[in-house]
């Protein structure tokens, strides 16, 4: 007879070299295989001259803030509330990665920028998730409120809560796509506006994306999303899904997404069919699309230096940074 101890290491979900679930629920991460690992905030960022911290928001959510070189005394800037990728299950706002690729994008850009660590699935289901990142989200718009308590200064000081931006990653373009959704049918506090949503390689579902039940989005979907939204049934990761909420909603002005041609974790033509969907829907708002030739997916977190990875910053600054 088997042991509890064998039943409790029967791995029920294996997705090497990322992640395995087990059958007692343990999730085993494999972040060393990933080259994936924790660095500290710094005073000044040796390549950018960046400044970073980090503060807790709630109990369960905390983030990493950017600020960046020659920020004047009185100087307003825009803010980016930035979301990780990891396919809702791996990553942290922490890891080496992608806080040098936040001080890459927020020297280009010259915003305060709020990289939101988030709680992941499957210990957490996704409800939990996107609520985390639209409490980092309203926490950032309660700054515009004179009796809010748990200011931090430098988004007190330096924020410009009229320029509201949200970005993400893979998973983090579909929780941005859930934030942008969500603020067009709720009021973030102050009735703080977002301005813009910036979507890379967003871990989305259309079902008209030739063989999409063969990708690997779709395969890690199935085994996090609700079971009463099973697959790509669920307005969480499909836009035209019919019983989901129109995307002529979205609660912001101004859209960028951008794909990476040779992607082979979310295919390209996602990009392509949810913009197209947007401008058909009867959206007012301005949407912006681009396919980056030769490169995969979410090349410019992997290394920002690269020459196409900085003209890719260069053109999210530039959106960033419009009036």
């Amino acid at each position: 007879m088997a042991t509890s101890d064998n039943n409790n290491n029967e791995v029920v979900f294996d997705l090497q070299p990322y992640y395995r679930v087990y059958k007692d629920g343990r999730v085993e991460r494999f972040y060393e295989l990933l080259g994936a690992v924790e660095v500290p905030p710094s005073l000044e960022d040796p390549a950018t001259g960046v400044s970073s911290k980090d503060v807790n928001i709630t109990h369960h959510v905390s983030a990493r803030l950017y600020l960046p070189k020659n920020t004047a005394p009185d100087q307003k800037l825009p803010i980016l509330v930035y979301y990780h990728g990891g396919g809702l299950v791996l990553g942290s706002a922490f890891f080496k990665a992608e806080h040098g690729y936040l001080n890459h994008l927020v020297s280009e850009s010259n915003c305060i920028a709020i990289s939101v660590n988030y709680r992941l699935a499957p210990e957490h289901d996704l409800s939990t998730l996107y609520q985390d990142c639209w409490d980092a989200l309203q926490w950032v718009a309660s700054h515009v409120v004179a009796t809010t308590v748990n200011k931090e200064p430098w988004i007190e000081n330096h924020g410009d809560l009229n320029r509201l931006f949200v970005a993400g990653d893979s998973a983090g373009g579909n929780i941005v796509f859930n934030m942008v959704r969500r603020a067009g049918r709720e009021s973030l506090i102050g009735d703080v506006k977002l301005v813009g949503a910036i979507l890379s390689c967003p871990f989305l579902l259309i079902p008209a994306v030739e063989n999409i039940e063969h990708t690997l989005s779709y395969k890690l979907w199935n085994i996090i999303c609700p079971p009463s939204e099973p697959g790509i049934d669920s307005p969480m990761v499909n836009p035209v899904l019919e019983k989901g909420p129109s995307l002529s909603m979205i609660g912001c002005s101004r859209i960028f997404v951008f794909t990476g041609e040779k992607d082979e974790l979310v295919p390209k033509e996602i990009g392509t069919k949810f913009v197209e969907a947007v401008k058909k829907s009867g959206w007012k708002g301005e949407i912006e699309f681009i396919e980056v030739e030769g490169e995969g997916h979410c090349f410019q977190c992997v290394n920002p230096e690269t020459e196409k990875a900085k003209d890719l910053i260069k053109r999210m600054a530039s959106f960033i940074q419009r009036k």
